[in-house]
C-alpha cells in the first residue's frame, strides 16, 4: 500500500465544496484538540480536584491525571476502528456528524462534574468515564475529518489541505493555552481551583454546536459515492500499511505532545516555573508549531511528503535534548529560551503539516477513513497519550529532568527510518 498507488481515487472537486469540506473537516480537530491541551493545560488542577484525597501525593496525583489522560488516548483506536468502518461503509458526512456530538456532550460534562470533596472516590470514575467517550469520538474525527479534506482537495492541494488539520490542532492548542492563561491571571489561584477551571470545558458547547451546523451543511465526498463498492484490499496489506503509517507519524506524536502539552506540567514540577510562566512558554511553542504547519504542507506539494517530514524529524532528534537544557540553564536569557520553545513547536509543525495527506495517501477509499484513523490513532495512543505519563513517572524515579528531550529524540529517531520509505519525490496527483 504505497502512496502513489491510491492518488488517483483523490479528485478534484467544485471550489465552493472544497472550502466547506475545509472548514467543517477542521472545526472538530479544534475543538478535539482545545480540550486536550486544556485538559493538559490544568493537570496539576484537576490532580488536586479529581485525585487527591486527604493527605494523598500531588506528584501520585499528577501520576494518577496523566493515566486517565492517556486511557482516553488507548480508546482512540477503538474509535477510530468503529466509526471508521462506518465512515467507510455509510459515508464520511453522517459519521462526523455523530463524532461532533459524542465529543461536544463528552467535554461539557467534565466541566460539571462533581469533585473528590463533593462525592469522593465517584469523582475520579466519573472524570474517567467522560474521558473515554473523548477517546472514542477522537478516535473516530481524525480519519473522517483527513478524508473528507482530501478527498475535496483540488489536484496538487491534498498536502496544503491536509495541513489545515494539523494547523487547526495548533489554533486548538492555542485557543486553549490563551483561554488558561487569561483565567489565571484574571483570576485568584483560590478561584482558578474553585470553578475556574471548569469554564473552558463549559465553552466547548457553543463552539460543538457551531461545528455540527457546519457539518450538517456538508456534502458527501464524490470519490466516496464513485467508489464506496471498491473492493478492499486483504487485511494482511491493510495491517502492514497501519503499522508502517503509525511508524511514520510517532515522532510527531510524541515530540508535538511534549513540547505542546505536557511542558507546562513538566516546567512546573521540575523547573518550579509559575503556572503563568509554563502556559506562557506553550503558547510560545504553539506559535512556533503554527507558524511551519501550513508551508510545510504546501512545500511537501511541490518536493514531496517525504523530505519535508524527514527533516521535521531529524532535526528534534537532534536538538530536542539541547533546547531542554537551555531551558534548564538559569543564565540563558528569557529571549533565548523563548526562541528555543518557539523552535521546538517549528520542527513538530513540518512533520505535521505533510503528514495527514502522507496518511491520507497510504489508503484506497474502500478503507481510507479506517486505515488512515487507526494509523494515527494507535501512534498518539501509544506515544502521545503515555507522553505525561511515561514522562512525569520516569523524572520522578531517575531524578533526571533531560527525560523529555529523550523521550522526543528516540521515537523521532525510529521516524525517520519509517519515513525513508516514503517515495522519493513529488506525490503524483491525480486526475
Amino acid at each position: 500500500m504505497s502512496a502513489p498507488a491510491h492518488d488517483s481515487d483523490l479528485r478534484a472537486s467544485p471550489p465552493g465544496h472544497s472550502r466547506r469540506a475545509l472548514f467543517a473537516g477542521s472545526v472538530g480537530n479544534f475543538i478535539e484538540w482545545y480540550e486536550f491541551g486544556v485538559y493538559g493545560y490544568f493537570a496539576t488542577i484537576i490532580a488536586a480536584r479529581f485525585f487527591t484525597p486527604e493527605g494523598g501525593s500531588e506528584v501520585e496525583a499528577l501520576v494518577k491525571t496523566y493515566a486517565s489522560f492517556a486511557l482516553a488516548f488507548f480508546f482512540r483506536p477503538v474509535g477510530a476502528a468503529l466509526f471508521g468502518r462506518l465512515g467507510d461503509r455509510i459515508g464520511r458526512r453522517p459519521v462526523l456528524i455523530l463524532v461532533i456530538v459524542l465529543m461536544t456532550a463528552a467535554t461539557t460534562l467534565i466541566g460539571l462534574l462533581p469533585t473528590y470533596a463533593t462525592v469522593g472516590a465517584l469523582a475520579p470514575w466519573l472524570l474517567t468515564f467522560l474521558r473515554v467517550l473523548q477517546g472514542l469520538s477522537a478516535g473516530g474525527e481524525f480519519g473522517g475529518a483527513v478524508s473528507v479534506m482530501t478527498e475535496f482537495a483540488p489536484p496538487g492541494r491534498r498536502g496544503l489541505y491536509g495541513s489545515w488539520q494539523s494547523f487547526t490542532v495548533a489554533l486548538g492548542l492555542l485557543a486553549g493555552a490563551g483561554i488558561a492563561a487569561l483565567l489565571a491571571t484574571v483570576l485568584g489561584t483560590e478561584e482558578l481551583g474553585d470553578w475556574g477551571w471548569r469554564l473552558p470545558f463549559l465553552l466547548t458547547l457553543p463552539l460543538g454546536l457551531g461545528a455540527l451546523w457546519l457539518r450538517l451543511r456538508l456534502d458527501e465526498t464524490p470519490v466516496f459515492e464513485q467508489e464506496r463498492l471498491q473492493e478492499r484490499p486483504p487485511v494482511r496489506e491493510l495491517v502492514r500499511a497501519i503499522v508502517l503509517g503509525a511508524g511514520r507519524v510517532m515522532g510527531w506524536a510524541a515530540a508535538g505532545y511534549t513540547f505542546l502539552v505536557v511542558l507546562p506540567s513538566y516546567l512546573q514540577s521540575s523547573l518550579n516555573a509559575t503556572f503563568q510562566q509554563a502556559l506562557l512558554a506553550t503558547v510560545v511553542a504553539n506559535l512556533g508549531f503554527a507558524a511551519t504547519i501550513i508551508p510545510a504542507g504546501l512545500l511537501s506539494d511541490r518536493i514531496g511528503r517525504r523530505p519535508v517530514m524527514l527533516t521535521g524529524a531529524v532535526l528534534v532528534t537532534v536538538l530536542a535534548v539541547p533546547l531542554l537544557n537551555l531551558l534548564q540553564d538559569s543564565g540563558t536569557s528569557h529571549a533565548l529560551k523563548g526562541a528555543a520553545v518557539f523552535l521546538a513547536g517549528a520542527v513538530v509543525g513540518l512533520m505535521a503539516g505533510p503528514g495527514p495527506a502522507m496518511l491520507s495517501e497510504m489508503f484506497p477509499t474502500s478503507v481510507r477513513y479506517t486505515g488512515l484513523g487507526l494509523a494515527y490513532a494507535l501512534s498518539n495512543a501509544v506515544f502521545s497519550g503515555c507522553a505525561g505519563l511515561i514522562i512525569t513517572e520516569t523524572v520522578k524515579r531517575t531524578g533526571s529532568v533531560d527525560i523529555p528531550g529523550y523521550y522526543a529524540a528516540a521515537t523521532c529517531a525510529v521516524s525517520v527510518f519509517a519515513l525513508t520509505t516514503l517515495p522519493k519525490g513529488r506525490q503524483r496527483q491525480g486526475s
